[in-house]
């Protein structure tokens, strides 16, 4: 058996999903502020003790970038002097990120172009300066970024090396190569965010194996991933920017999973907010390019969601609007079926019959019709922006706030599987492991398309997958225009089962 969990803004929800395959139970409990208070309840509630593996995904990394809070200054290192240097790291930054996160920035020699040649050899002196400085301030963390360093990760490898060297064991080093794609800039600041949350990343996931501890599981813990793939306790505190859209993710996931649908929309209605994507292959659909997080421009594997401000705690406006203002966690306080003075959307439902929670005399004069209708229309709306063609498309309602709708105005599939309020928590519990590829390749273009495939698989079994289980789900391809020798940008994503019985032995 497995064990799924998705701490949210507002609720932490768990599964228990059996080696069938089926659900065999799902719990709610609200989220609390150090977040593994809501993790322990939760376990509590399920009860299961023995159990294969525990899969937890979490905003909690992302919401600290959000709220600027909990961050670490980082030491900046970019290699590719005497080229990049017009526009320098954190240039299009926005200043209440770039204030609590630079500590210190260097240029330096190093770097290589599009088919790997050097732009510049690097230079050890200048990097044992840079060293004694960053031990000099006192920094933590750094991040190392090279131009087209996805082509060929020499310099920042090395450049590690040596930084590891002068400054010991307790000061972590992020590579942009391990973390983006390619694109200077927007790697660089993944990169940056990754090294900024490298200590939090540490407290958190010891906080989460303390969880599992206390409710006497010693099962193996994983984090879901933005891609909806898994990583192990280790990966989580080396790259913690990859759990950034784990929650949309885990749901889409896990709606294509109760629902048997592969290729659909998916609506995930929570306590603040409707998120709306595309599965393809019963993958969500990922951003194009790059993506902002939290105002910073970046290029790590990302879903794309529409989140609109509408959920179960959403406020109802005079003229029957709802959201995007949602009283959020306070919802047991503040709704007026809860003893509050705050119309809520899920005083709408109450009133209208769809849910059975609190005090219905209290909404006894409310009229939810309309709001109901705008909530609707509005969800219609953020499907339909979504969609690439006028074909029909099945939708999938999701999260605990999905009682708000019944019909979407223009699509006629809607549906709601069993479970739907947990179905986050089902998406983390059935997660697999992945492997991706994305650089710049030269030569045959069957030949390089076979030497991607096989890296991509290889790094899904290095992650954990079992061989024989993986498979190829996308493969992109972008010829470069102008540049010699057949040059071709290729992306290439491998998925598999987990291994369990690598993990138990």
């Amino acid at each position: 058996m497995r064990i799924g969990i998705d701490v949210g803004g507002t609720n932490t929800d768990a599964a228990l999903i059996g080696d069938d395959g089926q659900v065999l139970a799902g719990v709610k409990r609200p989220t609390t502020e150090d977040v593994t208070g809501g993790i322990a309840s939760a376990l509590t509630a399920l009860g299961a003790t023995r159990v294969s593996a525990v899969m937890i995904g979490t905003t909690h990394f992302v919401n600290a970038l959000v709220e600027a809070a909990r961050l670490e200054p980082v030491a900046i290192v970019r290699l590719g002097l005497p080229a990049t240097a017009a526009l320098p790291p954190l240039v299009d930054w926005p200043d209440r990120l770039r204030q609590v996160v630079e500590g210190a920035t260097y240029l330096c020699h190093g770097g290589c172009e599009y088919d790997g040649t050097p732009i510049s050899e690097l230079d050890p002196e200048e990097l044992r300066r840079v060293a004694d400085d960053i031990r000099r301030r006192g920094l933590r963390t750094v991040a190392i970024s090279s131009a087209f360093s996805p082509v060929s990760d020499e310099h920042e490898r090395r450049a590690a090396e040596l930084l590891a060297a002068e400054l010991g064991p307790e000061v972590h080093l992020s590579l942009s190569a391990e973390i983006g794609r390619v694109g200077l800039l927007a790697r660089e600041s993944a990169t940056i965010v990754n090294a900024a949350l490298r200590p939090l990343a540490d407290h958190t996931v010891a906080a989460f194996a303390e969880a599992l501890r206390v409710a006497g599981i010693t099962a193996p813990l994983f984090l879901s991933q933005n891609d909806g793939t898994l990583m192990d306790v280790e990966q989580a505190r080396r790259y913690p920017v990859a759990t950034f859209a784990s929650g949309p993710t885990n749901s889409m996931r896990g709606a294509a999973y109760l629902s048997g649908l592969t290729d659909c929309a998916v609506v995930d209605i929570g306590g603040t907010t409707s998120d709306v994507g595309i599965l393809v292959g019963g993958f969500p659909r990922e951003a194009a390019g790059e993506a902002l997080v939290a105002e910073v421009r970046t290029n790590f594997r990302i879903p794309d969601v529409l989140s609109i401000g509408i959920g179960g705690g959403s406020i109802v406006a005079d003229d029957g609007t709802t959201g995007p203002r949602s009283v959020g966690f306070r919802l047991t306080d503040e709704a007026l079926v809860f003893g509050g003075d705050t119309l809520t959307a899920t005083d709408l439902a109450v009133a209208a019959g769809l849910a059975s929670i609190g005090d219905p005399a209290r909404v006894a004069h409310v009229s939810p019709e309309r709001p109901l209708k705008l909530i609707a229309e509005r969800v219609a709306e953020a499907v339909d922006r979504m969609r690439t063609s006028p074909a029909p498309l099945p939708v999938v309602l999701v999260g605990g706030g999905s009682i708000l709708v019944d019909e979407l105005p223009g699509f006629d599939d809607v549906r709601r599987p069993d479970h739907f309020e947990v179905a986050n928590a089902v998406g983390a519990a059935i997660a697999q492991v992945g492997g991706e590829v994305d650089r710049v390749f030269s030569g045959p273009r069957e030949q390089v398309l076979e030497e991607a495939r096989g890296e991509a698989i290889a790094r899904a079994e290095r992650a954990g997958a079992r061989p024989g289980s993986v498979r190829i789900v996308d493969v992109e391809e972008l010829p470069l225009a102008y540049l010699p020798g057949n040059a071709t940008r290729i992306r290439v994503k491998a998925v598999g089962d987990l291994d369990l019985e690598k993990i138990d032995a």
